[in-house]
């Protein structure tokens, strides 16, 4: 009997050969990367902007609340002791606030605070605080008005 007769085979090497061609197809050409990059920056801008506009509205609703706060805070001294505070350390140093909140715009305890002879009930027997602002002279540009103003 005969065996069949067999064909040599090729040598095989560790490390296959990539045709130029195969290698073209397999990335991504200069163009395509930047396009990609192109349209990544311009999502960044986007979105850099309206984070800047949230952080600033989180700050002005904190403004807001710690100038109700601290309002109530001086209203209810003031009828409680019938007398209005002289500082706003008297409102800590009473408990009608834990502490003198910091102003988020300034980032600084530098509050105004407004002295005025408003009497809020009969009994009443001295004058002091009678309202706060913030210490910032920026203008909102959500309201168009200044911090101090409000």
């Amino acid at each position: 009997m005969q065996q069949p007769q067999r064909l040599p085979r090729k040598p095989r090497s560790n490390s296959p050969q990539i045709s130029r061609r195969a290698l073209a197809r397999a990335g991504f050409t200069l163009l395509e990367m930047m396009i990609v990059v192109t349209i990544i920056l311009i999502l960044l801008s986007l979105g850099s902007g309206l984070y800047i506009k949230s952080v600033l509205r989180s700050k002005e609703a904190a403004l807001k609340q710690d100038l109700f706060v601290m309002r109530q805070a001086i209203e209810q001294y003031t009828l409680d002791k019938q007398t209005a505070p002289q500082s706003l350390e008297d409102l800590v140093s009473s408990g009608y606030l834990r502490e003198i909140p910091t102003d988020p715009i300034t980032r600084a305890k530098d509050w105004q605070v407004e002295y005025e002879n408003v009497v809020l009930s009969p009994d009443q027997s001295g004058t002091g605080i009678s309202n706060v602002h913030s210490g910032s002279s920026t203008i909102s540009p959500f309201e168009n008005t200044q911090y101090s103003t409000w």
